[in-house]
């Protein structure tokens, strides 16, 4: 487990990248030429800053040598089921992880904030879901649905590795 100081750093950072998050109109055209058209279709509907953070995994990977092709789908897609969670419900999430559920139960009682906690609880193997009704490959589901605890001991590796880096 990551220091308290180093956690804190960490969440703080993915905080102001959730809020300043963008995706520039070359970075799309550029995700256009590797996936299908419904795989574009769930990143199009994806929260900016699941996509902006979906493009950080890539060339993360990209930069550490990755060329699978599933690999780098499940990279990008691998939060579409988050939907339109907002940063609140996020903090609240990854406080609830640090130091317990009793954190969500008490967030849940925020209007609104109990379906946003619900996604999140279940968003890996939603988002496989997802990834399965786009079309995407049964490897590139695998490793979306097992990206906290990967079964493939080295792309659902490198996959944990630099979503937990981005």
């Amino acid at each position: 487990m990551k220091s308290s100081v180093d956690w804190w750093a960490t969440k703080a950072r993915q905080v102001r990248d959730h809020v300043r998050a963008r995706v520039s109109e070359a970075e799309r055209a550029e995700v256009v030429t590797w996936l299908s058209p419904a795989e574009l279709a769930l990143f199009d509907a994806m929260h900016v800053a699941d996509r902006r953070h979906g493009l950080d995994v890539v060339a993360r990977l990209g930069a550490e040598g990755a060329t699978d092709p599933d690999l780098l789908i499940a990279g990008l897609l691998h939060d579409c089921a988050k939907g339109d969670t907002g940063v609140l419900p996020r903090i609240a999430f990854s406080l609830g992880e640090r130091y317990g559920a009793w954190i969500w139960r008490a967030a849940g009682m925020v209007p609104g904030s109990s379906a946003a906690l619900g996604r999140l609880r279940v968003h890996a193997e939603a988002s496989a879901a997802l990834a399965a009704t786009a079309g995407c490959s049964p490897a590139t589901v695998e490793l979306i649905r097992h990206q906290d605890a990967p079964i493939d001991p080295i792309a659902g590796e490198q996959l944990r590795l630099a979503d937990e880096a981005s």
